[in-house]
């Protein structure tokens, strides 16, 4: 695999952010870049980590591990994908931001590791905003408690929520919905869009996009 086109992926998408938030009126360095390395071989990340990308987004804990380990000083790694309760203690000591809590048991588990080890991720909770029932997320009815119980129940203080829209729904709805949660629930941060539709997402206010394919290629 070649330098050049991940160095251009990298600096297109970084373009795009930045028109797109133009284009709502927002201010380009209100939105972060969440390059998503998971699956990609060193030699695809290392140009784009030598553009200057410092945040990266993985979906299974050991698999970072091995990417990372001894990388990662500097950057902000984020734990994008489902996170088993037995991978709950690595993910606390390893990653800056775990964005997919979505569910009690895994809060209760978190909040104990938080305590243990005295480092806090900063935490994000994932909305299955078109309630599929193959997708990770607390449904958008019952967010509202779930946050509450977070905050009282195990003492975390998530800081904003993430979701997956369903493939063949037009995203913009999703997105609104998961901004409406946010606002009534006091929180500041959405990780909402990827590669076919983070224009989109930032339009309707997200501080966060996970692009993967855009950024780094598809995967082979």
């Amino acid at each position: 695999m070649s330098v050049a086109p991940n160095a251009e992926g990298y600096a297109d998408v970084v373009a795009r952010i930045a028109r797109a938030a133009q284009g709502a009126g927002r201010d380009p360095r209100d939105v972060t870049l969440v390059a998503v390395s998971k699956q990609q071989p060193w030699d695809a990340i290392a140009p784009v980590l030598a553009a200057g990308q410092k945040v990266f987004g993985e979906n299974r804990v050991q698999e970072a591990e091995a990417r990372w380990a001894g990388k990662a000083d500097g950057l902000t790694l984020h734990l994008i994908g489902p996170l088993q309760t037995n991978k709950a203690k690595e993910a606390v000591a390893f990653f800056d931001v775990i964005e997919s809590l979505d569910r009690e048991k895994l809060a209760r588990v978190l909040a104990e590791e938080v305590q243990k080890q005295g480092r806090s991720p900063r935490i994000y909770v994932q909305v299955n905003t078109g309630e599929e029932p193959q997708k990770a997320g607390i449904t958008p009815s019952d967010a509202d408690a779930f946050i509450a119980a977070c905050r009282t129940s195990f003492g975390l203080q998530p800081e904003g929520l993430m979701c997956i829209p369903p493939a063949e729904e037009p995203p913009g709805p999703h997105f609104a919905l998961l901004r409406t949660i946010a606002e009534r629930n006091g929180l500041s941060k959405l990780s909402m869009g990827m590669s076919g539709d983070f224009e989109t997402a930032i339009r309707f206010g997200a501080t966060s996009v996970r692009v993967g394919s855009a950024v780094f290629g598809a995967r082979t």
